[in-house]
């Protein structure tokens, strides 16, 4: 059994975000959760609350250990992109791209460790 969990629409580049699940794919909840608490990046934080939630789900909607949990697939998926106008020189626009992110993790229990 697994228990998920999703942050929609988190106003970061999913290039930045990637950086941040790519460390904690694979390991333990709990390990995970202490790479997260002291990383110095800013995607740290809405990757984090996505963690608590996904062991949340698990403890409390599918009666799972929260000790054997391990992060099974963490990805991030690109939302849409916001496009606002920047003004330039002689009359010109550019587009500044704000981009999104589609934040999922996945656990599952792990026995025998």
């Amino acid at each position: 059994m697994e228990a998920k969990a999703k942050a929609r629409f988190v106003r970061m580049s999913p290039r930045k975000v990637r950086l941040v699940v790519d460390l904690i794919r694979g390991k333990k909840a709990e390990e995970a959760d202490q790479i997260l608490r002291y990383l110095n990046k800013r995607a740290a934080r809405p990757v984090r609350k996505v963690l608590k939630s996904a062991m949340a789900n698990a403890v409390n909607n599918h009666d799972m250990l929260e000790d054997a949990l391990y992060v099974k697939a963490a990805w991030v998926d690109e939302g849409p992109t916001l496009k606002r106008v920047l003004p330039r020189a002689r009359g010109r626009a550019d587009i500044v791209k704000k981009r999104t992110s589609h934040i999922t993790i996945v656990l599952e229990e792990r026995h025998g460790e």
